[in-house]
């Protein structure tokens, strides 16, 4: 990951009167933070690396979101025909290093494999281990683990404010150091093995992302994200980025709240957390307090 700094000058500008009460230095200086994070946050990007997984890098094109960085190509027509579709468990590359616990690792390509499961269930049939028009797999090429004594300090920062400043409604930014970040290659294939879609993702953690404190926090909600947009782009045929947000049905608000998923290859991947994932994710927990993970992880 590369990271971008910069000087900021905030230039102190004269009270009315030469008089500043002490709430509203206060709130100056909140202010000045929440501009700082804001320049800081948009320095960190993710890298777009090739491990070596996809079948052809050939005729991918940019496509950027407005956080994240991708290549992609999709054979619209072909995609759009197909009805069935079965997930390979995402891994890592043998080429990234280890930064996380086995643990750790199941967790974050657990999450992109729920992520990918509900997204798909929108239009395809997901099957198991039968055979199907689509096998997807993803690999996590690249990730920069989260320092987790940095988002604990911005956890203690935004409680300090709301102790202090209860009827202030301004946002508290992550302090921008630490941010994680997260890459992965994915594609499509039919049942003769030919590539119909492909992507190379990634996107690094911002200030304005909650943050859990711990090493892989980043990385989970990063994997999730992974998910909701490569399964976008094969429900769709086009890519992700730039257009009109969708509405997602309401059976996969409900799977993406705890709910049953749409299709029983989905159960592999565990039910997500729901409302006790949210509250874990506002508080900055750890992701295993609140995720169980993949079937298989809690049958070892």
């Amino acid at each position: 990951m590369t990271t971008c700094s910069r000087v900021c000058r905030i230039k102190r500008i004269p009270a009315a009167n030469g008089f500043v009460s002490g709430r509203g230095a206060q709130l100056r200086g909140w202010a000045a933070a929440n501009l700082l994070g804001l320049l800081v946050s948009g320095c960190a990007t993710a890298t777009l690396d090739q491990a070596g997984s996809l079948r052809s890098y050939d005729n991918m094109v940019q496509s950027d979101g407005v956080l994240t960085r991708s290549q992609l190509r999709v054979s619209k027509e072909e995609v759009l025909a197909a009805k069935t579709v079965r997930i390979i468990p995402t891994v890592f590359s043998e080429k990234t290093p280890a930064p996380f616990t086995p643990a750790q690792r199941r967790l974050v390509t657990n999450a992109a494999d729920r992520a990918l499961c509900a997204g798909l269930s929108e239009r395809f049939y997901v099957v198991a281990s039968e055979p199907a028009d689509l096998t997807v797999q993803a690999v996590i090429t690249h990730v920069v683990p989260t320092d987790p004594t940095a988002v604990g300090v911005s956890k203690g920062v935004s409680v300090a404010k709301t102790i202090l400043l209860p009827g202030v409604p301004v946002p508290v930014p992550r302090i921008p150091v630490g941010l994680g970040s997260l890459s992965l290659e994915a594609e499509a294939r039919d049942a003769a093995g030919q590539q119909k879609a492909a992507m190379v993702w990634g996107r690094a953690a911002n200030a304005f992302d909650t943050g859990r404190m711990s090493e892989e926090g980043d990385a989970y909600g990063l994997a999730a994200s992974f998910g909701g947009d490569f399964s976008q782009m094969l429900v769709t045929g086009v890519t992700p980025f730039g257009g009109v947000p969708s509405m997602p049905s309401m059976q996969r608000l409900g799977f993406l709240l705890g709910g049953a998923p749409k299709y029983p290859a989905c159960e592999a991947f565990g039910r997500a957390p729901g409302l006790i994932g949210m509250v874990g994710d506002s508080a900055g927990v750890p992701p295993d307090w609140t995720d169980k993970g993949p079937v298989a992880a809690r049958t070892e």
